[in-house]
């Protein structure tokens, strides 16, 4: 049985299962959600797929998952071994710290500035989100001048998890070039075997 994605393509939600169903090489059917419309407030995707009417959604056979994150678990777990997210306590620990950080201070950041302009959320205190978007690139920045990738010394999950809001980082004006190791993990990211791109990356 197929798997379906319900998906935005500017959604970095959305583009981050896309992409790591590229990495594990794994077939699927995309079905668009026309989010600028409101076709994921309408009563038929809020009562099958999602009540919280958003996007991404993933149906693997009697499987409905409605969050990125757990959608990108669901999938490394089943489909991808332990070469995404191994099992072992300490490294398992190590990227669920990344999870956690671009779910927080990346989103709550970048993507929240990126919304704004997109002129999806008005509630947005420019000024302040933008210092914070800046904290969290230099925290970025710092740990990628020591390690080539951000959990483990190999890509994983974690990388999956934080590239998409980083590398559209423009979309919320904010500039990239003074993180010269931020930029170098995101050529490094795009250099994987089976890299797909999203506008605006």
């Amino acid at each position: 049985m197929t798997i379906k994605l319900y998906d935005f393509e500017l959604s970095h939600s959305a583009y981050r299962v896309r992409l790591l169903l590229s990495l594990l090489g794994i077939s699927y059917e995309t079905l668009p959600v026309d989010v600028l419309k409101g076709a994921q407030k309408q009563p038929e995707y809020l009562d099958k797929l999602n009540p919280l009417g958003l996007v991404p959604v993933l149906v693997d056979g009697d499987l409905v998952l409605r969050d990125s994150y757990a959608i990108d678990l669901y999938l490394t777990r089943q489909y991808g071994g332990e070469k995404w997210f191994p099992v072992n306590a300490v490294d398992s620990a190590k990227i669920m710290e990344w999870l956690s950080y671009s779910n927080n201070e990346i989103n709550h950041s970048l993507e929240a500035l990126r919304r704004f302009y997109f002129g999806l959320d008005k509630n947005v205190n420019v000024e302040v989100t933008q210092e914070r978007a800046n904290k969290v690139l230099t925290f970025l920045n710092t740990h990628l001048a020591k390690h080539e990738w951000l959990a483990l010394e190999r890509p994983t999950l974690a990388d999956i998890a934080c590239f998409p809001a980083v590398a559209l980082a423009k979309d919320g004006k904010v500039s990239l070039e003074p993180y010269i190791h931020v930029l170098a993990w995101i050529e490094r990211v795009k250099s994987l075997p089976n890299f797909i791109s999203m506008p605006g990356i």
